[in-house]
């Protein structure tokens, strides 16, 4: 389970990109990785949704965006070419390290595998680099409209059929690859490399990551994805590119400090960052999340609410309390379960409040008890519930002091 939130920053040439942050849904990210999709794809094409969704779920929230002119970004797609997309890569980069933390980790995928390699030494925070089915060279894609690259040639421009959409290609995108090369760029780096690439590749070959492993310096490595396709349709092909790459990537990062576990009876309760409300509730050495249903406006579900928390908390007590009594009488209690309820109704619907006016909470709890017990057992286990500690404090007076407190 993964956080999204949407968010935007401003690319290379000064128009608005989509992104997409995944979050884990509980306790800090550990890293941040960019994610940058293949040619013509968007953030949301198979491989970048499910690579950064697992590396979320490990730890590592992970940043995938549109480039210029694809998916819900703004822009002409056909004023773009591979440098565009490395200096929207690197605005992608400022923005995680203006608003979060800058990118430990570059992966990319096709193209934006080679967009990785090119932008690399321009990211110093970065550790580690993968790439997924990428070519050794930019120029790798004109594969893909060749039999346009006459046209495109002699008329400056031609509008070609990539994936079953249209997309228009200008001269100025054929110049701008051939004048790329990567040999240097890989070599130059001084980062970690993780190659990917299936031997049965048929839009990139595999002679690629043989070239991108060559020209790279230690530390490399090369992981073979079998029979995997260019695109990673199958969903245990992403899940396995985000497993290895969370395994491989902790050797290059710095261990994550484990946090001080808070004294006993101290609860700390903070903002993720990735939602309205979520929040990342800390009890001693125990993390968990917490926010609001997706019922409430800003709401994103990923985890208990305030009041679910409350519910728990009741639920938990009785149940203990309830224990700790049967096996202090030598009653034959196998299990407990607690079931509760919250809703306000108004004061005069209630014939035990002390109140005559508004509205008031009502907490329904039912005890599901099994065993060999007599009705005897059952009353007097009924009336220990209503001595569980917390059920005391919450009908009792409770005095709440706040103040403002230092980091």
């Amino acid at each position: 389970m993964t956080l999204s939130q949407k968010t935007t920053f401003i690319g290379s040439q000064g128009e608005e990109l989509a992104a997409l942050m995944e979050f884990p849904d509980a306790g800090a990210p550990h890293a941040f990785a960019l994610f940058a999709h293949c040619f013509t794809c968007s953030k949301d094409s198979v491989a970048a949704s499910r690579v950064s969704r697992a590396l979320a779920a490990m730890g590592v929230a992970t940043l995938r965006f549109d480039f210029t002119g694809l998916g819900s970004s703004q822009g002409d797609f056909a004023n773009t070419n591979f440098s565009s997309n490395v200096a929207d890569l690197l605005a992608a980069a400022d923005h995680l390290r203006a608003e979060y933390r800058a990118p430990s980790i570059l992966i990319g995928h096709s193209l934006g595998g080679a967009a990785v390699l090119a932008a690399a030494g321009q990211v110093p925070e970065a550790k580690a680099v993968v790439t997924i089915g990428a070519p050794a060279d930019p120029a790798h894609v004109q594969h893909n409209f060749a039999a346009a690259v006459p046209e495109i040639e002699a008329q400056g421009e031609a509008v070609v059929d990539l994936g079953g959409r249209p997309f228009r290609i200008k001269k100025q995108f054929l110049e701008d690859i051939e004048d790329q090369k990567l040999h240097n760029a890989i070599g130059a780096m001084n980062k970690a490399l993780l190659i990917f690439h299936a031997p049965g590749d048929s839009y990139v070959e595999i002679e690629n990551a043989e070239r991108i492993y060559r020209a790279a310096k230690h530390p490399k490595s090369f992981v073979t994805l079998d029979d995997a396709d260019h695109l990673l349709m199958r969903r245990e092909d992403g899940k396995y590119v985000a497993k290895v790459i969370a395994a491989w990537v902790q050797r290059y990062l710095p261990a994550p400090s484990p946090a001080e576990p808070l004294p006993q009876n101290v609860v700390e309760v903070a903002e993720t960052g990735a939602g309205k409300f979520a929040q990342t509730v800390r009890v001693g050495s125990h993390v968990f999340p917490a926010d609001e249903p997706r019922s409430i406006e800003g709401g994103t579900d990923t985890g208990p609410s305030p009041y679910d928390l409350v519910l728990a908390g009741l639920g938990a007590c009785t149940s203990m309390t309830l224990r700790m009594y049967a096996d202090r009488k030598g009653l034959p209690l196998e299990t407990v379960a607690v079931r509760l309820s919250h809703r306000k109704i108004h004061a005069e619907d209630c014939l035990t409040c002390e109140t005559e006016n508004g509205r008031i909470d009502h907490i329904e709890r039912d005890l599901i008890l099994t065993g060999d017990l007599n009705a005897g057992q059952r009353t007097k286990l009924l009336e220990i519930a209503d001595k569980c500690p917390v059920h005391r404090t919450l009908e009792s007076v409770v005095k709440i002091d706040t103040r403002l407190g230092s980091d």
